[in-house]
C-alpha cells in the first residue's frame, strides 16, 4: 500500500458517459476506459473504497429521446440500460489493470450484473472491491446524478466526486462567458437557488439533508482524481452544508 495518505476511507465517483465517449461524444473509447481505470487503481492503492456510477449518454440519452416524441418512462429505461452497457466496458477495463470489480444493477440482469443489494455492495467494499452501479435507480423520471447521491448515502460513503469536463461549478457558462468565475466553495442551496446545473434538484437535497458533500472537478486532467483524495483543496469545487461562498482568487 502506498505511504501517501488518503483523506478519505470511502468515496463514490460520479462520471458521465462522455467520459468514455468516443469521437464525436458518442459510443465508447477503450482507450479513455483504460485511462480512466489507470487513474481509478492509483486511488485504490491508497487503501480507499471505491463505488462508481456511470451515464449513459454517451449511448443513449433519455431526455433527448424524449423530446422527439417518445414515451418518458421508456426512454429513461433504454438510458438505464446505456449505464449497464457502460459499466461492464468499465468493468471491463478495471478488471485488465488487475482490480476486482463487481457490477450492481438496479433492474435484474442476472446473467451479466449482480441485483443491487445495499448489505452485499458494503461487504465488496469492506473487500476493496471496486463496486460499479448501474442501471439509475431502477425508475424512470430520475437521473444518474440521483442515482450517485442514493448509493452514496446508502454505503456510506463521505463525499461524491463528481467527474465532468470542466474543472469546477462556475458563476455562469465559462464557454459563452470566459470572464466567469470559478467558485472554490458554494452551499448546497445556493446552487439549487442559483440554478448552476451541477447536479439536478433532487440529488442535490437528496445530498444536503445527508450532509453528504460533492466536488465537481475535470477528469481529463491526469492526476486530478488521485489528488483530491489526497486532500489537494485547489482542485475542483466544493459543495457542502456550509453556508459561505468562496471564489477562485478571491
Amino acid at each position: 500500500m502506498s505511504q501517501e495518505t488518503s483523506k478519505y476511507k470511502r468515496i463514490l465517483i460520479k462520471l458521465s458517459g462522455e467520459a468514455l465517449a468516443g469521437e464525436g461524444e458518442f459510443g465508447i473509447d477503450s482507450n479513455k476506459a483504460h485511462s480512466l481505470a489507470e487513474e481509478i487503481k492509483e486511488v485504490h492503492s491508497l487503501g480507499v473504497e471505491i463505488a462508481l456510477v456511470v451515464g449513459g449518454g454517451n449511448l443513449i440519452r433519455g431526455a433527448s429521446l424524449a423530446k422527439m416524441g417518445m414515451d418518458q418512462a421508456t426512454a429513461d429505461y433504454m438510458g438505464m440500460l446505456a449505464t449497464i452497457q457502460n459499466a461492464l466496458a468499465l468493468q471491463d477495463a478495471c478488471e485488465k489493470k488487475g482490480l476486482y470489480t463487481r457490477v450492481q444493477s438496479a433492474i435484474d440482469i442476472h446473467s451479466i450484473a449482480e441485483s443491487y443489494i445495499r448489505r452485499r455492495a458494503v461487504r465488496h467494499l469492506e473487500k476493496k472491491r471496486i463496486v460499479i452501479f448501474a442501471g439509475g435507480i431502477g425508475n424512470p423520471y430520475f437521473t444518474t446524478d440521483t442515482a450517485a447521491s442514493l448509493r452514496a448515502v446508502e454505503v456510506g460513503c463521505e463525499v461524491i466526486l463528481k467527474a465532468t469536463k470542466v474543472d469546477g461549478v462556475y458563476e455562469a457558462d465559462p464557454k459563452k462567458d470566459p470572464s466567469a468565475k470559478r467558485y472554490t466553495h458554494i452551499s448546497f442551496m445556493e446552487s439549487i437557488k442559483r440554478r448552476l446545473k451541477v447536479m439536478d434538484s433532487t440529488a442535490l437535497s437528496l445530498c444536503m439533508e445527508n450532509n453528504m458533500s460533492i466536488i465537481v472537478f475535470d477528469i481529463f486532467k491526469r492526476g486530478n482524481l488521485k489528488d483530491l483524495v489526497l486532500g489537494d483543496k485547489k482542485i475542483g469545487t466544493l459543495i457542502s452544508n456550509s453556508e459561505d461562498i468562496r471564489i477562485d482568487g478571491e
